[in-house]
């Protein structure tokens, strides 16, 4: 007897050397990065959830856009934002996400996936840095900034 079984490959390119890669030090910094990153058209239309992937330097590793979701809200699936995580054995992640309404006010549910996510990520030694919420004005809050990670 003869078993077939799907052939899993893994892989992880780097376009450019994350020694060059900015390292981030602030919200501020952060901030400047996800907006100059995300595309302006739809910032004001739909809401959607990134990742910042971190070396143990603090070093932009990469962008991931875990999500995709409707005017008021994204479903994040852990599974695939830690798939991305290990993928790039990154250390660290800063999660951001906007909000296409304007208000830089966390809900509820924003408190809840970013301690979700943080309990995941202490499983696999990640440390999840901040959490920020953009929105179209160019402003945005900081989780670490404001107490709450």
């Amino acid at each position: 007897m003869t078993f077939k079984v799907n052939e899993i490959k893994i892989s992880y390119r780097e376009h450019k050397s994350v020694a060059d890669s900015p390292q981030l030090t602030s919200s501020q910094e952060v901030s400047q990065l996800l907006y100059a990153h995300w595309d302006p058209d739809t910032l004001a239309l739909k809401e959607s959830f990134k990742i910042l992937l971190l070396n143990n330097s603090n070093r932009v590793k990469g962008t991931y856009q875990v999500s995709d979701g409707g005017i008021t809200g994204t479903i994040v699936d852990l599974r695939i934002l830690f798939g991305v995580v290990l993928k790039t054995l990154s250390v660290g992640i800063i999660l951001a996400h906007n909000h296409p309404s304007g208000n830089l006010k966390p809900s509820q549910q924003d408190k809840l996936l970013t301690v979700k996510i943080r309990r995941a990520a202490e499983l696999f030694d990640v440390k999840v840095l901040d959490h920020l919420i953009i929105v179209p004005n160019g402003e945005y809050f900081s989780f670490s900034d404001n107490g709450l990670l």
